[in-house]
């Protein structure tokens, strides 16, 4: 294979940055493909995506044993696979079902909507601190400390400890990032792996002693009224929730902002037609996808895209690609917030479809549409947004604009 068609490509500071260029190149070349660098096929098509994605010949348990691991000089990655082992990310059929329907009752959109309005309160809070500054880092003081807060209260953990809970998450982050290879911070991962299991482990041992309203209570109570989560199940699906529950959300609101700033014929709609807030977010989610990859692994041999994929053998599906493919959006470049039949897998698809995509959507319209209505000149910094260096997780790291304050308040 040509090596410029391989994965590893991504981890280019220039690819990174708009990786959509090189999508398109293997849409056109070789949709799928094997990458011997990475170990697995690669699908970047829309209806190829998509199909795999519901497919139950392919399986999302895709982890390798300890023993693969060791074979491959992957052995210091076996505490972290421990850990992703029994997440719902990793695990299919029944075992699936059951974790997701304890879960599921966090989740719903009836719940999101029901948090609207301690959304906006604490978007306004966090607006109303950078106001006065002029200029605030989008990341830093919206997009991160917004959903985290949220899914700290979900789960019933302190907000306080955001800070930690951010590090932490982002070490998980570069794991999932990773290619199946050694994240460069390993150290770090497998400290921060570590001290999320103490944490969450103390916490639960609390609720158990003094049950709240929150999601690890209600866990905790399924668990000791008929053994449907195990301790070991609960504590790594804390860990998941911890970060999947935030992740996504800074990246949609953050790029959403961001993209808004690049197109500004698209910014002054947003602006003046309130019921098009919806259609925007759910076209930054296909134009920027928070997660771009998700694999699978063959539990027999089966065709994808006229390649015959052996059993065993893993699939890696670009839905950043799938969602920039030309023989599904019609002019996919194109940042269009009014685009119809924008049916994107940014939230993936199925029985593994985002569990948090409703609350996600809620905090990502809550949290724009205040940021523009407050700051109708809103406007980048000089100073250039960096990417987060992850190929997986699309986002970020940083994202100076400047707050026109006398424009706010004329504004309100």
């Amino acid at each position: 294979m040509n090596s410029s068609l391989s994965l590893f490509n991504l981890m280019h500071p220039d690819i990174l940055a708009d990786p959509y260029p090189f999508y398109h190149r293997l849409q056109t070349e070789a949709p799928i493909h094997w990458d011997p660098y990475v170990k697995a096929w690669v699908c970047t098509s829309y209806t190829e995506v998509a199909a795999a994605l519901r497919d139950p010949r392919l399986s999302t348990e895709r982890l390798l044993p300890s023993e693969a691991l060791a074979s491959l000089g992957l052995q210091d990655m076996i505490p972290i696979y421990a850990v992703l082992e029994r997440q719902l990310l990793f695990i299919d059929h029944s075992d699936h079902t059951r974790l997701r329907a304890l879960m599921n009752r966090a989740f719903t959109a009836r719940r999101a909507e029901e948090m609207r309005s301690y959304i906006q309160r604490i978007v306004d809070q966090l607006l109303d601190t950078v106001e006065s500054r002029g200029s605030m880092d989008v990341v830093r003081d919206l997009a991160y400390p917004l959903p985290i807060t949220i899914i700290a209260e979900l789960l019933g953990v302190p907000v306080e400890d955001r800070e930690q809970l951010k590090k932490w998450s982002d070490d998980y982050a570069s794991v999932l990032g990773s290619f199946q290879s050694i994240p460069d911070n390993l150290a770090s991962v497998l400290q921060s792996v570590s001290e999320m299991g103490a944490y969450f482990d103390a916490i639960i041992l609390r609720r158990r002693q003094e049950p709240r309203d929150d999601l690890i209570s209600a866990l905790i109570a399924a668990q000791e009224t008929d053994n449907q989560i195990s301790q070991a199940e609960l504590i790594k699906n804390c860990i998941l929730l911890l970060a999947a529950g935030h992740e996504t959300t800074t990246n949609l609101i953050a790029n959403g902002i961001y993209t808004l700033l690049r197109f500004p014929e698209q910014k002054d709609r947003f602006l003046t037609d309130p019921t098009i807030v919806a259609s925007a977010i759910e076209e930054m989610l296909r134009y920027e996808s928070p997660a771009q990859y998700t694999s699978r692994k063959a539990l027999t041999d089966l065709e994808i895209g006229g390649q015959l994929i052996r059993q065993r053998q893993v699939v890696i599906l670009i839905m950043g690609a799938a969602n920039r493919d030309p023989a599904r959006f019609p002019d996919p470049d194109h940042f269009d917030i009014s685009r119809h039949d924008n049916k994107h897998l940014a939230f993936g698809y199925a029985a593994h479809f985002c569990l948090g995509a409703a609350l996600a959507r809620v905090e990502g319209q809550v949290a724009i549409q205040t940021v523009a209505q407050r700051f109708p000149l809103l406007r980048m910094d000089l100073q250039l947004p960096t990417w987060r260096e992850n190929v997986n997780v699309r986002g970020l790291a940083s994202f100076h604009v400047r707050v026109d304050s006398s424009a706010a308040r004329g504004a309100q």
